[in-house]
């Protein structure tokens, strides 16, 4: 990334305050603005997270904030209440009062004598998914947004459940917030009053797994902040932004089809990170494509934005398996809309004797009882972290999975979309789940997965009520997988690989279940583009403000480990992400983050499965110091889940809190 140390407007930050709510609540803010915005008032750029603006997100704030400030904007960077050195109370994610809030603050920001009433809103993640909610609300002020690796639709698309079935980052995500949510706020900026704050805030902790786990059907729960249930809400334009090692990619298509406000689409081939900084390569110059949008709908300045085809697409070649891509090689194509026209759907066959052919009729059936370890290769549900995390060499998963095999391939095969199986299948008990994977088999035997989708059968005929699984009985399933970008070259094979079981991403099913498949009439329909639109690099090269000052005390560092037990054919997967011990150079704040998961299951016991997550945490200046040990378990019996957490919070040596929670959810449909 270059460097940028000379901007259009020189820019003064005001590193914290706080803006005040009707309730009395009081959110802390950061921002950056050009020193002449009283006197020429400049739009405003607005990211709102839980996630701690004094340390959690500081690296990355210092990086974008500044650039856009530069170039005449105020960029505020605003802590959600209960978090950061906001005071009030966290309670979950998405909330009406997480909105509401968020309107307050936009109304306030427009109010300012530094801005001209128009107001933007950006975020990855979690201000990605609050920027679609909020702009659903309509605020006058609000006029675009620019969402990142975010979700239209809760339920189906985010981490904790897909397909009906229950994602084990429901647990990961659950243990982080765990610990985020325990973090301090910094005595420096808040005075005194930070050891009330910090105490209120562990005395009323909230056990978001139990919340999460509490719906497992898309009620309305999940509903609320799902803006797939009105997309016509949102009024503001919208350019969503993905990458194919994200696990949110599919809902940048969702948005392009349904949205009916002005849009633009993006999807390179990142992991869940800016696109100027992110990986693998090739990371682009994405804020200065942000200036682009944000000048065209915040100073009405044609810049051209919106007169190229809206639909700008990162083709991926294919590569070997890695737990972890430095760069994906591919090139860029330009596209009129999504679903593209330039795409055609190819029907394949399946068949008895492991055949995958275009065209073929399928015959035959085919049973699997996969082990329950089958899964262990699928890497991370969502790459994030940037260690080795991404899907390795899918033969281990095959070896306990149905597999149905191409021919090598006479030409390339460029695939962009959804790739979708139709089957009749039928399950021996009364619950069992669908795993589909589609790989790319390299001459030399490796195995790459290009895309994946699984299902809870006991929600296949959608996610809102359950349908008994009557064993023996035969269903007609329509699985749709994960939206992919992918080109297969000449000597290569397609396989198609059928699981009953996809372990550590999903919780398995109560029952070890056997599926026997229906090959007859089975179809495979595959996305494939002509490949008419590929450009050119569209983007500049990255830049980015300078970088904020660091001290690693620590370094960072992360490993992801399969463990096998050789007397009882356990399969553990140990996760290991040490983010270091560093300290800001220009506050003086050090903090410490680690995490350890482990999750393990036997390969014929489905109720052998469990799941633990522990982060440490400590940050301190000097004499004040502070320390706060999370851990979160998870297992379950037959009919129900059972939850057990503790957390211990220290001042320096002193032992301040310790908490413990032992909760039962009941199995509805798992």
């Amino acid at each position: 990334m270059k460097t940028v140390t000379q901007l259009p407007r020189a820019i003064r930050e005001v590193e914290h305050f706080t803006i005040t709510l009707a309730d009395g609540c009081q959110l802390a803010a950061r921002m950056w603005l050009p020193m002449d915005a009283e006197a020429s008032p400049v739009p405003a750029i607005l990211e709102y997270l839980p996630y701690r603006k004094r340390d959690g997100t500081a690296v990355r704030d210092q990086l974008t904030h500044p650039y856009f400030a530069g170039h005449g904007y105020a960029c505020l960077r605003v802590d959600m209440r209960g978090c950061g050195e906001s005071d009030g109370d966290f309670v979950d994610e998405y909330l009406q009062q997480e909105q509401d809030d968020a309107l307050e603050v936009i109304a306030w920001i427009a109010a300012q004598a530094w801005c001209s009433g128009k107001v933007g809103m950006m975020g990855i993640s979690w201000g990605g998914f609050n920027s679609l909610q909020v702009a659903a609300r309509q605020p006058e002020a609000l006029k675009a947004i620019i969402t990142l690796c975010s979700t239209d639709h809760r339920y189906a698309d985010d981490i904790h459940y897909k397909g009906g079935a229950l994602l084990l980052e429901n647990l990961g995500w659950a243990g982080t917030m765990f610990s985020y949510c325990a973090a301090a706020p910094d005595p420096l900026l808040v005075g005194e009053a930070w050891r009330e704050r910090w105490l209120q805030r562990l005395e009323r902790m909230p056990l978001l797994l139990k919340t999460w786990l509490s719906h497992q059907t898309d009620d309305d729960y999940w509903r609320h902040g799902s803006i797939c249930a009105d997309y016509s809400s949102i009024k503001a334009a919208v350019y969503a932004v993905g990458g194919w090692g994200d696990a949110y990619h599919n809902a940048v298509g969702r948005m392009m089809r349904h949205l009916s406000c002005p849009k633009k689409a993006l999807i390179g081939p990142w992991a869940h990170k800016y696109p100027h900084f992110a990986v693998p390569d090739p990371a682009i110059g994405f804020l200065q494509e942000a200036l682009r949008w944000w000048d065209y709908w915040l100073k009405d300045i044609d810049t051209g934005v919106m007169a190229e085809d809206p639909v700008t697409l990162y083709l991926q070649d294919a590569a070997p398996p890695r737990a972890s891509y430095a760069t994906r090689p591919g090139v860029w194509l330009r596209d009129p809309a999504w679903p593209s026209p330039l795409v055609q759907r190819r029907e394949w066959g399946l068949n008895a004797a492991g055949e995958l052919r275009p065209d073929m009729a399928g015959e035959g059936e085919a049973a699997i009882r996969s082990p329950l370890t089958t899964g262990a290769a699928c890497g991370e549900y969502c790459v994030i972290w940037l260690g080795p995390e991404f899907p390795l060499d899918q033969r281990r998963d095959d070896a306990g999975s149905l597999v149905f095999d191409s021919p090598a391939l006479e030409r390339e095969l460029p695939l962009l979309g959804a790739p979708t199986l139709r089957l009749r299948l039928k399950c021996d008990s009364p619950s069992g789940q669908l795993a589909v994977r589609l790989n790319d088999v390299a001459p030399d035997g490796a195995v790459t997965r290009i895309s994946y989708g699984v299902l809870n059968l006991a929600l296949r005929d959608g996610y809102q009520q359950r349908r008994a699984v009557r064993p023996d009985e035969w269903m007609d399933i329509r699985l749709q997988l994960d939206d992919c970008g992918y080109r297969l070259p000449a000597g290569h094979r397609l396989r198609l690989s059928v699981s009953s079981a996809y372990f550590p991403l999903i919780w398995p099913a109560a029952d070890h279940a056997r599926l026997t498949l229906d090959l007859a009439g089975a179809t495979l329909s595959l996305p494939v583009h002509d490949l008419s639109t590929v450009v050119a690099q569209p983007f500049a090269e990255p830049e980015g403000a300078p970088p904020l000052a660091l001290s690693y005390l620590r370094s960072p560092a992360s490993s992801r480990e399969i463990i096998e037990d050789a007397m009882s054919g356990e399969v553990r997967t140990e996760i290991r992400d040490d983010f270091g011990h560093y300290r800001f150079d220009d506050h003086g704040l050090e903090v410490a983050q680690s995490c350890e998961e482990i999750y393990r299951i036997r390969p014929d016991q489905p109720l052998s499965a469990s799941g633990v997550v522990k982060w440490s945490y400590s940050a301190g200046r000097g004499d004040w110091r502070v320390r706060v040990e999370s851990e979160l378990r998870l297992t379950a019996d037959a009919h129900h889940f059972r939850i057990q957490a503790e957390q211990s919070a220290w001042e320096g040596e002193q032992l301040l809190q310790r908490r413990e929670w032992d909760e039962w959810v009941p199995r509805q449909v798992q």
